[in-house]
């Protein structure tokens, strides 16, 4: 990467500029609450001074109190309001301040949501947004941290979407928001201070298409959200031992593009995909499972995982160090991969450090 703090798209042309992530969410919901007056944006602290992280500034400013609001603090009664006003015609964005909350709506989401459409002949349409956070930070520990994607991935009718730079970050909202479907749309609070290169008008990064971040011919690295730059980092270090690594950015996690993925495959033979939550049924299983069943005809493919580590996530600094995935575990697993029966490598642990995780202000 050009910068420490840049993430990958990087060309500057046709009115790009660079642009943090948290205010590329920002300005895509002003463009399309500007475009279609059936959007609105409610949730928790929205109206707040600090504007989720800044991710919902001069919202309220710009379309007023009718459209841009707080509510209390009750996730399933107020995603019901969402749903309603959905099934209604509008087009409610709902902002949750972490993920790990939204399991007090589940109900709302799996069973009303996900399944309103098709339990009414199509005649239902749920254009719902459920913006939701997740990622370490300042040792929010437990309760605070967890990465639940893959449990909306499992239920037909919701989309999942998890970009990783602020190109993607705008155009994934403008299509979800657009979308007739629920669509789960997963920030990783760290991300929200790192830039890259966004056009200003308005475009959409539609369901279903991954993207190649970075070529390679020795080893595939698919990175789920912020992992992706963890990823893009590890493959710079693995160039530095004779490793080409080719990083695979999914986006949209449901619907899936296994086909980039699995094309990557078939030319390196060998898998590795970074998820930011636990790999038991996690993401990275539905990936390996798709790439195993496509390529296995074709000879052997090497495969594996990493994400937290099976236990609940820590406060602790040092403890968050062995539990999340980083650059150089990250290099050193894809090295092991591409490598098979040479002696084991891994990097300096201090090249592991990234400016992006150093710029989290908590706690909200």
């Amino acid at each position: 990467m050009s910068s420490p703090n840049l993430v990958w798209p990087g060309r500057a042309e046709e009115g790009r500029r660079v642009l943090r992530y948290v205010d590329a969410l920002s300005e895509s919901v002003a463009l399309e609450m500007a475009r279609d007056p059936k959007v609105f944006l409610f949730g928790l602290d929205v109206d707040d001074h600090k504007s989720i992280q800044g991710s919902t500034r001069g919202l309220l400013e710009k379309f007023g109190a009718g459209r841009v609001f707080t509510t209390p603090l009750s996730e399933d009664a107020m995603t019901g309001v969402a749903i309603g006003a959905a099934m209604a015609g509008m087009r409610p964005i709902h902002v949750h301040i972490r993920m790990d909350f939204l399991m007090l709506c589940m109900n709302q989401l799996v069973n009303i949501a996900a399944k309103a459409r098709y339990m009414y002949g199509g005649q239902v349409k749920v254009p719902l947004v459920v913006r939701t956070i997740i990622g370490k930070s300042w040792g929010q520990g437990a309760q605070h941290s967890q990465g639940l994607h893959s449990m909306f991935m499992h239920v037909p009718g919701l989309k999942v979407c998890a970009p990783s730079n602020a190109h993607d970050a705008k155009g994934a909202l403008a299509a979800a928001i657009r979308d007739d479907n629920p669509v789960v749309f997963v920030e990783h609070r760290l991300l929200y201070a790192t830039e890259a290169f966004v056009a200003e008008g308005a475009y959409v990064v539609p369901p279903g298409r991954s993207r190649v971040c970075r070529w390679g011919r020795d080893v595939t690295v698919v990175g789920i959200s912020n992992m992706v730059v963890e990823a893009l980092r590890a493959a710079e270090l693995l160039k530095e031992v004779g490793v080409s690594a080719e990083v695979i950015d999914p986006i949209w996690l449901a619907p899936l593009d296994s086909d980039t993925i699995i094309d990557s495959v078939r030319r390196t033979r060998k898998l590795l995909i970074v998820d930011n939550g636990w790999n038991m049924c996690g993401a990275g299983a539905e990936i390996a499972a798709r790439v195993a069943e496509a390529c296995a005809a074709d000879g052997p493919v090497a495969i594996r995982r990493m994400g937290f580590a099976p236990t609940p996530c820590p406060p602790s600094p040092i403890l968050e160090n062995a539990f999340y995935p980083n650059p150089a575990t990250i290099a050193a697993e894809a090295f092991a991969l591409a490598r098979p029966g040479t002696a084991p490598w891994a990097p300096d642990p201090s090249s592991a450090k990234l400016a992006y995780q150093m710029q989290f202000k908590g706690p909200f």
